[in-house]
């Protein structure tokens, strides 16, 4: 056997993922790939606005120019303490979700076929959304398209969360709960079935009994990254306009939302963004992996 895994069942002792030490190398990795990301994601969400209105298409390079024009580095840091402890959190159910799920899922071998993998990343998707992705994506997009305003009105998370609270209860944390859902699930199936596959091709390729290098597994994440991106990008655009501060007056529901989007735009707006999400899901799939892969067996020697 060639792969961390390897090294974290030898820690074990048996071929079970302990819980905790998915939680602690998840929550790192999703903190450190959600802050050297996010510019990435703030750019996208920002595009993703602004093709609702007539002329004021802009490219990621234009956008990040203006943004940093006209507020500085930090411009493209808005909204971004809200994601970090968000995707810490997710990252860290993400993994112990999926593990758990990957364990119930294997055959009497041991192993776990690709559609028992995309099952597997499913079921961790939901749980993510439910838990921690829509509160925290939720105040995330709202904080962007804020501080476009000439007066933003929120003056920090802590700040932006009361007020959202004040202005909409609770639930208005919840908005675009749906498709957040079908979006982290289709996210989780498609990347961890894509690095699963990729990981054993990979290793059929190097020497029996090495570790994979960090730069292939950096790798490996990155091409399931790209694969995530293009076969869910919709239902982050849907996401994005159902958690925008005007959504509550324009959208009735997701339905409704995709259905404006596909008649007043077409059917290519369900792409839009794509190009900054693609760079920041490659980054995203190479760090949470590698980073994932190297603390876990830390974790799990502690535990």
């Amino acid at each position: 056997m060639t792969t961390t895994a390897t090294t974290s069942n030898k820690i074990k002792g048996k071929g079970k993922e302990q819980p905790l030490a998915s939680l602690l190398a998840g929550a790192t990795a999703g903190g450190v790939e959600s802050f050297v990301t996010f510019p990435l994601e703030s750019l996208k969400t920002q595009l993703q606005f602004s093709s609702r209105v007539v002329g004021t298409a802009k490219g990621p390079i234009q956008l990040a120019r203006e943004t940093i024009a006209q507020r500085g580095i930090s411009g493209l840091y808005a909204g971004v303490t809200a994601v970090v402890i968000g995707n810490a959190v997710k990252a860290g159910v993400r993994f112990t979700s999926y593990d758990q799920f990957k364990s119930l899922l294997k055959n009497d071998e041991g192993k776990l076929s690709a559609p028992r993998s995309m099952l597997a990343g499913l079921g961790a998707g939901m749980m993510e959304a439910i838990i921690a992705v829509t509160p925290s994506e939720t105040i995330k997009t709202k904080m962007i398209e804020d501080s476009k305003r000439a007066t933003p009105r929120f003056k920090g998370m802590t700040h932006g969360v009361r007020t959202i609270i004040a202005d909409e209860g609770w639930l208005g944390l919840y908005r675009g709960v749906g498709p957040v859902m079908l979006r982290q699930g289709a996210n989780s199936a498609v990347r961890f079935s894509s690095y699963s596959t990729f990981k054993q091709l990979a290793q059929g390729s190097t020497m029996a009994g090495s570790q994979m290098p960090g730069w292939m597994t950096f790798m490996i994440g990155a091409m399931a990254g790209v694969v995530t991106v293009y076969t869910t990008m919709p239902f982050d655009v849907v996401k994005t306009r159902m958690q925008s501060l005007e959504a509550k007056a324009e959208y009735r529901n997701a339905l409704h939302c995709a259905y404006r989007i596909f008649t007043e735009e077409g059917v290519l707006k369900f792409w839009k963004g794509t190009v900054p999400r693609l760079g920041r899901l490659i980054m995203s799939g190479g760090i949470i992996f590698t980073v994932y892969e190297k603390t876990y067996p830390v974790a799990a020697s502690f535990l």
